[in-house]
């Protein structure tokens, strides 16, 4: 069972937009054979120029569901958002049904919660690994790390960080500015 938290920025959160959301994104629930004890957070954005952005991110074992979507109406943004998330769990669901019946075994622990009648293999493509890449982490701060990322043309960098000798990840994201990825 999803619950929900909906939060809104320059919007007051009605509870006809809670309800449309909660059917909406609650659709979702079919995809899963026991429905997941998980909570759905969903960020509601208004614009100046007349855009409504949604962002769900939904937490589950062995799987973050996470979609944005930016439209002129809030409900189609919705709408938008839901599709592509359940592009997500056909996906997925498809390589887990790929892998099981390659190995002949249940491989992966996130199919006991996905519906096997749900499965869809007709539009999922390929994910083939067609190269491999090697590299040596070098110990850096993020701000050394922006630029070797620049200077290689990259959208992201990955870097042992030398104050925490953590592995790191640097990315640029779509508004231009930089993220930061630290792992434990």
């Amino acid at each position: 069972m999803f619950r929900y938290n909906v939060r809104g920025e320059n919007i007051e959160v009605t509870e006809a937009i809670r309800d449309y959301v909660e059917k909406k994104v609650g659709k979702l629930e079919r995809y899963f054979s026991d429905s997941p004890e998980a909570t759905v957070h969903v960020n509601l954005k208004v614009y100046t120029e007349k855009t409504a952005k949604v962002e769900v991110t939904i937490p589950l074992p062995y799987l973050v569901l996470r979609a944005e979507e930016t439209s002129p109406d809030l409900y189609a943004s919705v709408d938008l958002v839901v599709d592509k998330l359940e592009r997500q769990i056909r996906k997925f669901k498809t390589k887990i049904n790929r892998k099981s019946r390659e190995t002949g075994l249940n491989t992966a622990k996130a199919a006991i919660f996905l519906n096997s009648e749900e499965s869809s293999e007709e539009s999922a493509p390929e994910l083939d690994i067609v190269r491999t890449k090697r590299l040596s982490l070098k110990p850096m701060d993020s701000e050394e790390a922006v630029l070797q990322m620049n200077m290689l043309g990259h959208n992201f960098f990955i870097f042992e960080d030398s104050e925490t000798n953590g592995t790191s990840i640097v990315y640029r994201r779509k508004d231009g500015k930089y993220g930061l990825i630290e792992t434990d």
